[in-house]
């Protein structure tokens, strides 16, 4: 077995002076940074006091299934001769909050459009979206049901 690492880094920027001393006191933001790596502002959920023109990690746990199923999905298609020639995926992904504020992903789901070059490659392409789900170690890794609507154009 081979063992991958990963490093970024968080930095809250919200403190306005006041640091955490009452819930309204402090924004949301954070920058996410790697070495190397363009950083990423971040922030809470509105519904959370966040700043909606940032990315939150539900909106990043949702763009990281997407990613791992498409980078999975272009992997199998290129072993299996099949070329995509656009990918596109509009995933959406719902949470459920509970009085107290607990809340929890109860799925997400992921509606690839691909545009491959041959028809004749048609069933094949649709079928490796459930190999690449099997694969997605993402996917395999959440607690929720992460479904995979696909649409295969030529």
């Amino acid at each position: 077995m081979i063992k991958h690492n990963y490093q970024v880094q968080i930095e809250w920027t919200g403190n306005d002076g006041e640091g955490t001393q009452t819930y309204k006191s402090y924004r949301r933001e954070y920058l996410i940074s790697a070495q190397g790596k363009t950083s990423i502002p971040g922030s809470a959920d509105p519904a959370f006091r966040g700043d909606r023109a940032r990315f939150n990690p539900e909106d990043l746990l949702v763009a990281s299934l997407s990613s791992c199923h498409m980078l999975s999905y272009l992997h199998l298609c290129a072993v299996k001769g099949v070329v995509v020639l656009e990918y596109r995926d509009q995933a959406t992904g719902s949470m459920l909050e509970a009085p107290g504020g607990t809340a929890d992903f109860t799925s997400v789901r992921l509606y690839p459009k691909v545009k491959i070059s041959n028809g004749a490659h048609k069933d094949v392409a649709m079928s490796l979206h459930h190999a690449a789900h099997e694969i997605c170690f993402i996917a395999r890794a959440v607690k929720f049901p992460v479904e995979v609507s696909p649409e295969i154009f030529v």
